[in-house]
Formats: C-alpha cells, sequence, structure tokens
C-alpha cells in the first residue's frame, strides 16, 4: 500500500498510456475497446432472448428482471475481471524493458493493467444505469453500491493477477491456461444463467465461486434490492478469500521478483 500510494501520480500516468497505446495507429482508437464488449452483450441478448426465448429472469429478492438487463448487469463485472486478469498476466512480459531498470518498482506492473481496465469499465457503468433507466429502474441510493462491487472486483483480479503476472515470467503458457479458464469460468458464473434455476446444493457449490458475489451484488444494486451488509455471510466469504488470494498474491510476487530480470 506504501509503493502505491507513494507512485500513484506514475500508476494513473502509465495506465493511461497503455490504454492508448493498444489502439494507436486505429482510425477509431479507444472506441474499439467500447466496440467488442457491446457487440457481445447485444448477440448474447439475441440469442438467448430473442431466439430462445429466455424472457424475464428472477432476480434479487423475486424481482423479475428484463433479460438483457439482467445479462448486461453480469456481464459488465465480468468484462472488467476477464480484461484486467488477462492484461495483468502479461504486465512483466509487456513492461521488460521496465523489469530490468534498477531503480524501478515492478511491483506496480500489475497494478498499471489492471488500473487500465477501469476505463472500459466506467464506460460500460454508465451504459447500464442508462439502461436501467430506459427500463423503470429509477436511480437510488442502492446505486452507490456500484463503487463497492468495483472496489471488490478490482482487489480479487490484482490479487490473481500479482500470481499469474509472476508465473508467466517463468512459464508462458499460463497466458493460454488463464484463457481457457476464463472461458469456462464464464459459463461457471451465473453471468448467462439464473442461479435461481438450479438446486439448493449446486447454487451453494457455485457460490464458492468469489465473482458470484460480486454479479449478483451488481444486479442488487442495478434493481434496488438489498444493500451489501444485508447478506453478512456472503459479504465476510467473500473478502475472507479475496484477502488470502491478495496476500499470497503479492507472497509470490515478492519471492520471484529477484529472478525476473535474469529470466527475462
Amino acid at each position: 500500500m506504501k509503493d502505491i500510494w507513494k507512485n500513484r501520480n506514475l500508476i494513473w500516468t502509465l495506465a493511461a498510456n497503455d490504454f492508448k497505446e493498444r489502439y494507436a495507429g486505429s482510425y477509431l482508437g479507444a472506441v474499439w475497446a467500447m466496440i467488442q464488449p457491446v457487440v457481445t452483450i447485444a448477440m448474447y441478448y439475441i440469442v438467448f432472448d430473442v431466439i430462445m426465448g429466455a424472457g424475464a429472469q428472477s432476480g434479487p429478492r423475486a424481482t423479475s428482471m428484463p433479460y438483457v438487463m439482467f445479462l448486461t448487469a453480469g456481464l459488465v463485472p465480468w468484462f472488467f475481471f476477464s480484461e484486467a486478469l488477462t492484461q495483468g498476466t502479461s504486465a512483466l512480459v509487456r513492461y521488460t524493458y521496465l523489469v530490468k531498470k534498477v531503480v524501478f518498482n515492478v511491483s506496480i506492473l500489475p497494478l498499471i493493467k489492471v488500473v487500465a481496465a477501469i476505463y472500459i469499465h466506467l464506460f460500460f457503468m454508465v451504459v447500464m444505469l442508462i439502461m436501467s433507466v430506459i427500463y423503470g429502474y429509477t436511480p437510488s441510493l442502492y446505486w452507490l453500491q456500484l463503487p463497492y462491487y468495483s472496489l471488490c472486483t478490482f482487489i480479487l483480479v490484482l490479487g490473481m493477477a500479482y500470481i499469474t503476472s509472476a508465473v508467466m515470467v517463468f512459464f508462458r503458457d499460463i497466458a493460454q491456461i488463464i484463457g481457457i479458464c476464463l472461458q469456462l469460468g464464464m459459463w461457471a458464473t451465473p453471468i448467462l444463467w439464473n442461479i435461481e434455476s438450479i438446486g439448493t446444493t449446486a447454487a451453494k457449490i457455485i457460490s464458492l465461486n468469489p465473482l458470484v458475489y460480486v454479479v449478483s451484488g451488481y444486479r442488487n444494486a442495478v434493481t434496488s434490492a438489498a444493500f451489501f451488509w444485508e447478506d453478512m455471510g456472503q459479504t465476510l466469504y467473500f473478502w475472507i478469500v479475496t484477502l488470502i488470494i491478495m496476500i499470497l498474491g503479492v507472497r509470490i510476487f515478492e519471492k520471484l521478483k529477484p529472478h525476473f530480470a535474469d529470466v527475462l
């Protein structure tokens, strides 16, 4: 935390530059970052709602949600998580020239990638809220929970990025493994489907996935169904798991850090 605070201005500057560099030279620039998730949401909506007739879904507290809202509220945090983890995993390999600088604090490199993913996330947060108003969900105090759930996702994925970025220096295949895990993880998380449609035992097992807490939280906030402290058991479970991942990630990163420059 001390390193993060000390280098906060550098982190934001490098994160902004990283985001811009990905689309440098293209005519639409950063607009491409927004187009792909929008097309993905539209595709899932057409397939599952229009063609397959998924219809309204039972949301938090037995409230009924239009499927497009149910889908969007689940995909917004998932896009952030998957983008941050994918980019964070390649942080050290991407910034090899900085890793080899003796005076540079390489511990902030995975953080830079995760922070860069926030820009797209903020855009889709705005899109989600506009859609919410269109579908009749008026602004409320529950919406103030969205920054909290974004923070939850941020800390969770940052801890994972510290682990995967450190491992990737020595085992490049981790990037492909992460890609496969994200494909499986999207279907194992109740984003496209409703967790209430499965049995109680299966739902409890699925809920061990910390992302279920985040996805459900976004839907709770949008539909004004519940505050996060109303399910304190799930909240405590999420933070225990997340902090364990963060501590483990930092320890692995620090343990392997002296060897980064030699391997790269």
